[in-house]
């Protein structure tokens, strides 16, 4: 079924649905990410608080486990609902007295460990430091007795009793297991777990590091950009992946409007320039303006989940690649080119900086990227149209708009109309196994079903 014909409908919000007073900037949501069964949803603020919601699913099916009933057949997308797990303090406000540079506890990534079977394991970082955190139900319990003779015995009064303990509750919380401090000179921007969920990847402006879980002491640079000279750079990564299937292969883009793919077989690091390459034909002299290079710089990339294709997020576009033709993109998506007028606006309110998450969806038939006006774009690849998912009411069903054939992108309004560049979607996740979305907007989360 096509990501347009779905019927997308609200389904909870966490936090005020629409708040009229301005949210605390601390209160902002940074990062959301579903873990690889959609069970929990973490949300990360710029105050460095982290969020867990756990899917009504998982208490189903322990009850169902206990009672030895067979489990029921698999429910709808519209029956499952997140309720609250835990909250912890991820990171705190920190001073870098060698560079007197403040460092800020906002949240910039959260990825969840693949799934072992074990405990549910998940990293977040700022913008220097990367933790380890083990999410687990700690068994909470309390001495009911102390020496008193066991219930139906008779009382000795020279006899020693032991007090007995009793399970009172189980809380879910939130353990700190490691921290991967020093790996980084600039700002981190990107984290990947590996297919083997034993290693993960970390990016800065300049450099791609490989790290063990296991070992927080030291880290591998697999990626370095940064020139002799640094009056020379030129390009700095924006985002970084691993391949979701082949541990060896890993992707970046940069600010330039490429992305590269890069085959740790080959060589252990890659420098500039190197890897395969990923990009457009150059824009002609006469088309070029002042803000050519802004708008080009990528924000976001992911492979699909078979891995087959890329896709990379620019200020205007969505590209859809096939990994085997570095040529050109097989697809072009406009996402924003009816604002392409009101760059010059953009740029002055700093709105032209914004950096949109993109997602595939869990069959890979279609992919999302947040916009402004609160809203979520779905395209599907295998047609001409697209749905736009509001998360600011709930009156209202999700606006569908088709496109012309060939030409996929949002229909143009008039340049008189508000856009309200202060409401935008930049962070969002779509669940890895249902037709799923849940939406950071400011301080509040939107859950979507289809």
């Amino acid at each position: 079924m096509s990501a347009c014909s779905l019927n997308w409908r609200f389904r909870q919000v966490f936090g005020e649905k629409d708040p009229v007073d301005e949210p605390a900037d601390e209160d902002l949501i940074s990062a959301v990410e579903f873990d690889s069964t959609g069970d929990y949803l973490a949300t990360g603020d710029r105050g460095g608080r982290v969020v867990i919601f756990e899917s009504s699913e998982v208490p189903a099916r322990a009850e169902q486990r206990g009672s030895g009933r067979r489990a029921d057949e698999e429910s709808s997308s519209r029956s499952v609902q997140y309720q609250f797990h835990c909250e912890f303090q991820s990171h705190e406000p920190e001073f870098d007295y060698l560079k007197s540079l403040e460092i800020e506890e906002r949240i910039n990534k959260i990825r969840w460990r693949p799934s072992t079977g074990g405990p549910k394991l998940l990293i977040s970082t700022n913008d220097k430091t990367i933790k380890l955190w083990k999410i687990y139900e700690k068994q909470v319990k309390m001495i009911m007795s102390q020496h008193v003779a066991p219930a139906g015995a008779a009382a000795q009064p020279s006899a020693l009793y032991l007090p007995t303990v009793q399970q009172m509750q189980t809380l879910p919380t939130a353990a700190l297991k490691r921290i991967y401090a020093n790996g980084h000179g600039y700002h981190i921007n990107a984290l990947s777990f590996n297919s083997d969920g034993e290693t993960y990847l970390s990016a800065d402006d300049l450099r791609i590091n490989l790290w063990s879980l296991q070992h927080n002491k030291c880290t591998y640079n697999v990626v370095d950009i940064k020139p002799d000279d640094m009056d020379e750079l030129s390009e700095v990564i924006t985002a970084a992946t691993f391949h979701p299937k082949h541990s060896d292969s890993i992707c970046y883009a940069t600010c330039k409007g490429t992305v590269y793919l890069c085959d740790l077989r080959e060589q252990s690091r890659w420098s500039r320039q190197d890897g395969r390459r990923f990009s457009q034909a150059p824009v002609p002299e006469s088309q070029k303006c002042f803000f050519s290079e802004l708008i080009a710089s990528h924000s976001d990339v992911k492979f699909s989940l078979c891995g087959r294709y890329l896709m990379a997020r620019d200020y205007m576009t969505l590209k859809i690649w096939d990994v085997n033709m570095e040529r050109e993109p097989l697809r072009t998506i406009n996402v924003h080119e009816h604002l392409r007028s009101k760059l010059c606006e953009l740029y002055e309110s700093d709105c032209i900086f914004d950096k949109f998450d993109c997602e595939w969806s869990h069959d890979s038939k279609h992919v999302c990227t947040g916009s402004y006006d609160n809203s979520l774009c779905m395209w599907d690849l295998n047609g001409d149209g697209h749905t736009t998912i509001e998360s600011v009411s709930t009156s209202s069903s999700p606006r569908r708009t088709n496109g012309v054939k060939g030409k996929l992108g949002l229909a143009r309004k008039d340049a008189s109309t508000d856009r309200g560049f202060t409401k935008k979607i930049l962070h969002h996740a779509h669940h890895p196994q249902r037709n799923l979305v849940a939406i950071g907007a400011r301080n509040s989360l939107y859950i979507f079903a289809a």
